[in-house]
């Protein structure tokens, strides 16, 4: 069967995390904060594929049409994200996959619509791309669509991947992606010559609680001290409970109330309170709009530091 009526294809994966680098045998593009998939596209419409096989363009009823930018039938590799002033939602895009319901989705398809970003092409009109080097599969794309607000082909810079980090490390967007130009395409396999670069950021927070879970993990409560000077809930972290940090933290005094006036999400039942006099470094991916923390790191107390100055930042700007 042919691989595109077969619609069986599974995405590359990236093999290797590393640090900024420069080379000429790379190019670098925006690591997008969405949800892998991709599009097939012809003459009779779209479809999109996700990760594990599933057809999802019920998901995302604003993106029927993309067939209509391609020139050529073809298969693309790319991210659905929802853009916000140039960065990607991860909360509102998460939003999107998990709604189930026909109405609001339709609603959500006109409020908070997503955009399919390309970066990899692997068919174009019956011709197999896979085994053509990446950066002529890059040219090929490009020369394929015609980009519109629904359809995005993304950026990349070739050799400056330190400058190029920097820059989205400045607009906070999640990091970059080096790739080498002569790659070729492996569905569905991890690959050592893609290398995701994080935006890898830090912060001190209060240490407000924790809870004892299974294979003696701690999650520790998380909070930082807002502009009125309350102090906000701003998710929590992991560390073992083998870890001499947390005697320290089991020996705090314990307290009846949370120290937080907003509501809580769910799962804090059986937390144990502790008054809220500790400060621990935690590295984390980036936050959401609410100043919470994704994918958060414990790395350790940081007893040289008063509570008081665990503050959330002011938002960051989105120019320049």
């Amino acid at each position: 069967m042919d691989v595109f009526e077969g619609k069986a294809l599974r995405p590359m994966l990236i093999g290797k995390e590393g640090r900024p680098f420069d080379s000429g045998d790379y190019l670098y593009e925006l690591k997008f904060d969405g949800e892998r998939c991709l599009a097939y596209l012809d003459g009779s419409g779209t479809t999109l594929v996700n990760r594990q096989g599933g057809k999802v363009l019920q998901k995302v009823p604003e993106l029927a049409s993309l067939h209509r930018q391609a020139s050529q039938k073809c298969i693309l590799d790319g991210e659905l994200v929802v853009a916000e002033s140039g960065i990607s939602g991860f909360e509102q895009m998460k939003q999107r996959w998990l709604t189930s319901n026909k109405a609001k989705i339709e609603i959500l398809s006109k409020k908070v619509p997503v955009t399919f970003i390309a970066f990899d092409i692997l068919y174009l009109q019956n011709d197999m791309l896979m085994d053509r080097e990446l950066l002529e599969r890059k040219i090929l794309l490009e020369k394929a669509l015609v980009e519109n607000e629904r359809l995005s082909v993304s950026k990349y810079i070739e050799k400056r991947g330190t400058e190029f980090f920097e820059l989205a490390s400045r607009k906070g967007l999640e990091g970059i992606v080096g790739k080498k130009m002569d790659s070729k395409y492996y569905p569905g396999r991890r690959t050592a010559n893609w290398i995701k670069i994080k935006n890898i950021q830090d912060d001190d927070f209060v240490v407000c609680g924790y809870l004892k879970k299974l294979n003696h993990i701690i999650s520790l409560v998380l909070g930082q001290y807002g502009p009125t000077g309350r102090l906000l809930y701003m998710g929590r972290a992991t560390l073992r409970e083998s870890q001499e940090d947390f005697s320290v933290i089991e020996g705090q005094k314990r307290t009846e109330r949370q120290p937080f006036e907003e509501k809580l999400p769910d799962g804090m039942r059986n937390i144990v309170w502790i008054e809220p006099r500790l400060v621990c470094r935690v590295e984390f991916l980036n936050r959401t709009p609410g100043g919470g923390i994704r994918q958060p790191v414990y790395k350790g107390l940081r007893l040289d530091k008063k509570p008081r100055e665990a503050v959330l930042p002011a938002p960051r700007s989105s120019r320049g």
